[in-house]
This record gives structure tokens, C-alpha cells and sequence, in this order.
């Protein structure tokens, strides 16, 4: 299973800069908070490359959307579940075979640029 992910093509979806309510402390709970998201969708691009056919590939532009309205609506208290339900938004177009997604929570730690937590998931079994 491992080497058909390494055959599979990738799409990256960089530096998407939105803000959610994320944190467990009573001041991350207030406001909005800038967070940086970098997602890489992988995916079998051969037909679409061959047809030039948007029907044949991953609408990104769509599923970039999707992620918009979950995370600028979700109050997460952790990074990771907010992680968790941008691969699931990734992961419920049938073309998408894994995701790799990345989310910085710039400013979270004193003297560091940012904190960021990386996740991988895969399609389940059947899809």
C-alpha cells in the first residue's frame, strides 16, 4: 500500500492564511486568531493530464472553499482536531487518495515564530 501512495501525484494548497477561534485558554477563546494552513492532496492526476478536463481531476479551488468555511467557522480548543477536520474536508472528494496537512498557529509559544502540528491521513479502505 505504501509504494501505491509513492506513484500517487500531489497538489499543494500553500500558506492559506485564515483565522478561527483555536486554544484552550480563556483570551484564545475571544477572538479569531490567525492560523496558516499547507495542505498537500495526493491523487492520481494521469486522465486529467491527458484530457485537460476539470471533470477528471481534483477541484481544489472547490475543496479550498470547503476548508475555508470550516475553519473560519470552528472553535477548536487543539490544532490537532482542527488538523483532523481539514483532511476530512480533503478526504471526501473520491479522487483524493491521502492528504498531508499542515497548521501553524503562529505566535502560540514565546520566542517562536509559530507552532505547527502535522497530520497524514489516508482514504479509508473501499473508497
Amino acid at each position: 500500500m505504501q509504494n501505491d501512495f509513492a506513484r500517487l501525484d500531489r497538489i499543494h494548497i500553500r500558506d492559506l492564511h485564515l483565522r478561527c477561534v483555536v486554544g484552550v485558554n480563556s483570551d484564545e477563546r475571544r477572538e479569531k486568531q490567525d492560523v496558516v494552513i499547507n495542505i498537500t492532496l495526493h491523487a492520481d492526476l494521469k486522465t486529467p493530464g491527458k484530457s485537460d478536463q476539470i471533470a477528471d481531476t481534483v477541484d481544489y479551488k472547490a475543496i479550498k472553499k470547503k476548508i475555508i468555511g470550516v475553519v473560519e467557522n470552528s472553535s477548536c480548543f487543539l490544532v490537532e482536531h482542527l488538523a483532523e477536520l481539514i483532511a476530512n474536508v480533503c478526504l471526501a472528494h473520491h479522487r483524493v487518495r491521502r492528504v498531508n496537512v499542515i497548521v501553524d498557529k503562529p505566535g502560540a509559544l514565546r520566542f517562536a515564530r509559530s507552532v505547527a502540528i502535522e497530520i497524514t491521513r489516508d482514504q479509508p479502505d473501499g473508497n
